[in-house]
């Protein structure tokens, strides 16, 4: 049996989009103002997503279930799989005193929290990002960042907030070549355009970065070095995209400002060292900081050692993201499960795509490919050059699956609410609720990709989402489709801090948990904030000389 989707089931897209808002107000109002824990309030949502979807939307409740089930197992891979190794890795170095190392290491390039934050949280995550996405970015920086003394608050949020103008070209420029792939966008000429928006926001956000943590005064104190991190991100990020393609984006970029800034602070330093490892203002969190103290000095050897781990995780993830290497290792093993009672039987339908269109639900186990898999190999083979006894790894890895549990659990329930919005078509409703708004499209057509990240946790899925309709709209309208389709992807990356799964990632790489409502509420306005701004220089592009000539058509 067939369902097609009903986007306006009432005839009244007023009540139809706020039943399709539902879940998504429950689960983050459980999060945010009620303070459940985390996998009790996605747990809500879930149930609220099937009781619309089915009562609602006239989606069959066996179809609905099988499509939860699906996100379910998603959600354990790729993404429980790449929170549950970082965090492996992550205690096996801290077991074995190296991560200690590593932090006199970096407190040695500089004391001042500020320029750590730029360095780790916007620098090296932006490597993770283009290498692997997926949530890997902010399980490791917010991971170093706590174990450097920052407070749980300043760690998770402040990682997220840099986790933004890297995510439309992360894990390799996935994001873009779906977009193009599924939606029949020219690929050069929409990375061109997502080229000519995001290096505005490349420069834009470390100066909000360290706003966000240490205040106006504290900001200007080390705008020398926000400007050469930011800025030596986003010129090869517009030339990258503009000339060469997606793939690489992030990582050059990435590479290129870690060495500038670096380079940098060897000539100049802050007059007043910034050592407070707390946010700026109210931050719950502060009495679990550390204030900064006097680095160690450690010879080369122990140096070499305590950096080895994260050069062989930066290894593997890169290797692991390569495409030849993908196709081979899921050429070894990678089973493909159509989800009988789902697979081909939803069909999308216009004004969403041209003609009805069947939604595959076919779950791949690539399990050798996934990212995960190249981290815990990265753990493995770490722990042995650290000389961990093979017992002491096993015991390590089971310690650290019972720390996390209830954070995989909440990923599987949230993945699955999100799969569920997709299936049942609510999403689309509240998608198609942004394109009705004419003349102001470009502003709230960007603002449709921030809330399909929001939803979806991934800016490709976003991209797979509203890339059509994004396309359809602008053509309506007499704009540039590659525009909004840039645009798509461009709001999509503010939405990256606010995603569930994000958050989770965050709360459980600090070991703050159950503190996940406190996160949400500290990153919303930043979110949303920033997502306006791509809206109105999208506007700007759309309408206004001589933005109008960055546009390519």
């Amino acid at each position: 049996m067939t369902w097609q989707q009903l986007y306006d089931p009432f005839g009244n897209m007023f009540v139809s989009t706020a039943l399709a808002a539902i879940p998504v107000v429950v689960m983050l109002a459980a999060l945010g103002f009620f303070h459940i824990k985390a996998h009790i309030a996605a747990g809500m949502g879930l149930v609220a997503a099937l009781a619309v979807a089915i009562l609602a939307y006239g989606m069959p409740a066996g179809m609905a279930g099988r499509a939860a089930l699906f996100g379910g197992f998603t959600g354990l891979l790729p993404i429980g799989w790449i929170v549950l190794n970082i965090i492996f890795l992550h205690q096996l170095t801290e077991q074995n005193g190296s991560f200690k190392v590593l932090q006199d290491s970096l407190s040695g390039i500089t004391e001042d929290r500020r320029i750590q934050l730029l360095l780790i949280a916007f620098c090296f995550g932006a490597f993770f990002e283009g290498a692997a996405g997926f949530g890997t970015p902010v399980a490791v920086t917010a991971a170093i960042l706590i174990g450097l003394g920052f407070s749980p608050l300043a760690a998770s949020g402040l990682s997220l907030i840099a986790n933004t103008a890297p995510v439309a070209f992360g894990a390799l420029g996935t994001p873009v070549i779906t977009l193009a792939k599924v939606h029949g966008y020219d690929l050069m000429a929409v990375t061109a355009m997502i080229g000519r928006q995001l290096p505005f926001f490349s420069l834009l956000v470390p100066f909000w970065l360290i706003w966000a943590f240490a205040g106006r005064k504290g900001m200007w104190e080390i705008w020398p070095a926000i400007l050469v991190a930011g800025l030596s991100f986003a010129i090869p990020q517009f030339l990258v995209s503009n000339f060469m393609g997606p793939e690489l984006v992030d990582i050059i970029a990435a590479i290129v400002s870690m060495a500038a800034l670096v380079g940098f602070l060897r000539f100049w330093q802050p007059k007043t060292i910034w050592t407070s490892p707390a946010l700026r203002g109210k931050d719950p969190s502060a009495a679990e900081a550390r204030p900064a103290q006097p680095p160690a000095r450690h010879g080369r050897e122990a140096l070499v050692a305590a950096w080895t781990p994260w050069v062989i995780l930066s290894l593997f993830v890169f290797v692991w993201g390569l495409p030849p290497v993908k196709a081979w290792l899921n050429g070894l093993f990678a089973p493909a499960f159509p989800m009988e009672g789902l697979h081909n039987l939803v069909f999308k339908v216009p004004p969403v795509v041209k003609a009805p269109h069947p939604e595959a639900a076919v779950y791949t186990l690539n399990l050798l490919s996934a990212t995960g898999t190249g981290i815990l190999l990265a753990a493995v083979v770490s722990a042995l050059v650290m000389k961990i006894r093979p017992l002491g790894i096993v015991r390590t890895f089971g310690a650290t699956f019972w720390m996390v549990r209830y954070s995989l659990l909440t990923i599987v329930l949230m993945l699955a609410l999100g799969t569920l919005t997709r299936y049942s078509g609510t999403d689309t409703t509240l998608g198609l609720a942004f394109a009705n708004s004419g003349v102001l499209y470009p502003f709230f057509g960007t603002l449709m990709g921030w809330i399909g990240v929001a939803l979806t946790g991934s800016d490709t899925a976003s991209n797979v989402l509203f890339g059509g309709m994004q396309k359809v709209a602008a053509e309506q309208l007499g704009l540039s489709p590659n525009l909004m389709g840039a645009a798509n992807s461009s709001g999509g990356v503010m939405g990256k801090m606010i995603d569930a799964q994000s958050i989770v990632v965050a709360s459980t790489a600090t070991r703050w948990f159950n503190k996940e409502g406190e996160i949400l509420r500290y990153v919303f306005f930043h979110s949303i904030a920033l997502a306006c701004l791509v809206g109105l220089f999208v506007s700007l592009q759309a309408y206004v000389w001589p933005f109008t000539r960055m546009v390519v058509h």
